[in-house]
């Protein structure tokens, strides 16, 4: 809907197309999405729950991977259900204020994300490179304000890009070739200059991109020589474990955003985007749980343990 009146954002809904091309995908794409989503919100909520009854994983790795599996809850739940919703309902619609505030949460949790695989990247440089020291300088108090760093500068950063974004007009078309309300996506509706709105995009994530991946490269580098010096070929496998869980879930969420926004623009880069960004919010967070309880002994032996005593708990 688009109304006359003489506001600043002039249209009042939007049309999200999603995979409308496709009308014979509907039913599988549904039951896909749907299954997916389920497994990453028992997985996530599995890891949490394990986290919290071991005591033996009450320690900083696993305070950073329980916030990690909760963002992960966050930023698919944001997508998702609408993604859902447009799959199975004629009325695409959704209005300019949920739209905003989806974009605002989903860009927030991305940007948490980031910095949060950074923050384990530092946690486990300490614990390969400093083990006798590790529990003294990732004391929980340092803990609790990297996470809560990256809780607030996740919270600025996408502020600031939806306050850029509120302050254009957008007086139609209202129909965003996207199954969200992505950056891009929005972008492309406004009819007023979007020169600031681009360049703070911009500086926003040239700059998030750089400083995460300098710290993961940086702990990585002091990692690798510390695991070389190691004269032990166990001291080596176990240094080794420790980080490969954490390497393989920065590989994929680094990789699909250079995917995302580092791929020319093409006449089918409508669709790569939507893959693209369904990779990034759907399958993601389904994969972290798997990559980090499929390669943790600590973790595995936890939900043994909780499933046998289940099974042998005496019925009331």
């Amino acid at each position: 809907m688009i109304s006359d009146e003489g506001n600043q954002s002039s249209v009042t809904t939007f049309i999200l197309l999603g995979f409308s091309e496709y009308p014979q995908l509907q039913a599988p794409l549904f039951l896909v999405f749907l299954a997916i989503y389920t497994v990453t919100m028992l997985g996530n909520l599995g890891i949490i729950v394990v986290v919290r009854v071991n005591p033996k994983l009450h320690t900083p790795m696993y305070f950073f991977l329980s916030h990690l599996s909760f963002l992960d809850m966050c930023y698919s739940s944001v997508f998702t259900p609408k993604l859902l919703e447009t799959l199975v309902v004629e009325d695409r619609t959704i209005s300019f204020s949920v739209c905003m505030v989806q974009f605002f949460f989903v860009c927030a949790f991305v940007i948490v994300e980031m910095f949060m695989l950074a923050v384990m990247a530092y946690d486990r440089f300490v614990a390969v490179c400093n083990p006798l020291l590790y529990t003294v300088t990732m004391s929980h108090k340092l803990c609790a304000l990297l996470v809560a760093g990256t809780y607030l500068w996740g919270g600025l950063c996408s502020l600031t890009l939806t306050y850029s974004l509120l302050q254009l007009s957008y007086c139609g078309p209202n129909i965003i070739n996207h199954f969200g309300c992505e950056y891009s996506a929005i972008l492309s509706l406004a009819c007023s200059d979007p020169s600031f709105s681009q360049m703070a995009c911009l500086v926003i994530s040239i700059f998030n991109e750089a400083c995460s991946l300098l710290v993961i490269l940086a702990s990585y580098v002091f990692i690798v020589v510390t695991i070389l010096k190691m004269p032990s070929t166990g001291g080596l496998q176990k240094a080794f474990s420790t980080c490969a869980s954490h390497l393989t879930a920065i590989t994929i969420f680094h990789g699909i955003i250079l995917l995302l926004y580092c791929v020319p623009n093409s006449n089918n880069s409508w669709l790569l985007d939507n893959v693209a960004t369904v990779l990034f919010t759907i399958v993601i967070p389904m994969l972290n749980p798997l990559i980090y309880s499929l390669r943790n002994k600590d973790v595995k032996e936890t939900v043994r343990s909780l499933i046998i005593s289940r099974l042998h708990c005496p019925s009331i």
